[in-house]
């Protein structure tokens, strides 16, 4: 990652050093909060006395606030206004408090930028719709976005990509240019927020005749069922004629349960193999049922799957997440 000299300089000038001021700004870009062993990993120290340090500064400036969460320690919050103004974000969400669940997401994305310095990220919502409105011409109606209503102002406020995940390019020069979406899990058992992300970002991968999209979490557990969902919700929904494909599949189907085989032709058999590949996973079978029962009409089911006439290649990973820690350190930060 290349941090804009500019900013590094204008937190240098709040008391920081180079090192300090780096890792700050990643802190505030992408986090808003981090703890002790990512600091020191990214400084290429040991033990907790040049952490001490840092916190000293930051707590006698009134920068960061700290508290003990389990699972991590203590946990340091850059709450202070004054350092988001300096690297021009004074309306960036992390500057917020929040609820525990949202600030281990964000200490896992903080992980994933530590260890990855290499990529070329979208950083701000300003970088995001940079690329996505202005460079490639999409409209700001596709883009995920979320409405607040303040007290004070008169009208309410659109922001975009309120979710900050990481956004990136593998390298900055390549062309064209393919942009990575990710999502991170967090310690929830079930998958409902990341099907409300991909319904939520849906409309903007219709615009985008490429991209690649990273599932992240701290285990494997949940990694099939990911694939499956990506599968069900956005790779089916981006290909041309899903419905009119899914409702022939289940006619077909419907007469094999049913054992009326002599109505079927070597085409639909054929057809029938093809498409239990296609459409598998819950959602599917969910609407199998529902159609079956007469509870889901056809049309409903178009309505679902509008499908696209524009090509996509889209590409689905799952990576495990591990913490970015001091040599040594790395199976206490497991644990």
């Amino acid at each position: 990652m290349n941090i804009a000299p500019v900013h590094v300089t204008a937190l240098e000038s709040l008391g920081y050093t180079e090192k300090e001021a780096c890792f700050l700004y990643l802190v505030a870009t992408h986090s808003g909060y981090f703890v002790a062993r990512q600091f020191l990993a990214f400084a290429g120290l040991q033990g907790g006395q040049r952490m001490t340090h840092l916190w000293n500064k930051t707590q006698s400036r009134k920068h960061t606030r700290s508290h003990q969460m389990p699972g991590h320690g203590t946990v340091y919050h850059l709450f202070s206004r004054t350092v988001y103004h300096q690297i021009g974000g004074e309306n960036m969400g992390n500057r917020r408090q929040h609820e525990t669940e949202y600030i281990e997401v964000r200490i896992a994305m903080l992980d994933f930028v530590l260890g990855n310095p290499g990529l070329c990220y979208l950083e701000t919502e300003g970088d995001k719709l940079g690329y996505f409105n202005g460079e490639l011409k999409i409209g700001v109606a596709h883009l995920p976005s979320k409405t607040y209503h303040g007290r004070r102002a008169a009208q309410p406020t659109i922001r975009y990509f309120v979710d900050r995940f990481p956004m990136f390019f593998q390298d900055r020069n390549s062309t064209p240019r393919v942009v990575t979406f990710t999502f991170i899990q967090g310690a929830e058992a079930n998958l409902s927020a990341f099907v409300h992300h991909l319904h939520a970002y849906l409309p903007l991968f219709r615009e985008l005749g490429e991209f690649r999209f990273l599932y992240l979490a701290r285990s494997d557990a949940h990694f099939r069922k990911a694939h499956e969902l990506f599968h069900s919700f956005v790779t089916i929904s981006l290909e041309s004629n899903p419905a009119e494909d899914l409702l022939r599949y289940f006619s077909i189907r419907k007469a094999w349960d049913s054992r009326e085989y002599a109505s079927l032709t070597e085409d639909d058999l054929i057809f029938r193999n093809l498409a239990k590949q296609r459409f598998f996973g819950q959602r599917f079978e969910h609407f199998y049922r529902a159609w079956k029962a007469g509870r889901l009409a056809e049309s409903q089911i178009r309505c679902q799957l509008t499908g696209s006439e524009m090509p996509h290649l889209a590409q689905f990973d799952a990576q495990i997440l591990k913490p970015f820690a001091p040599p040594g350190e790395v199976e206490e930060a497991d644990q």
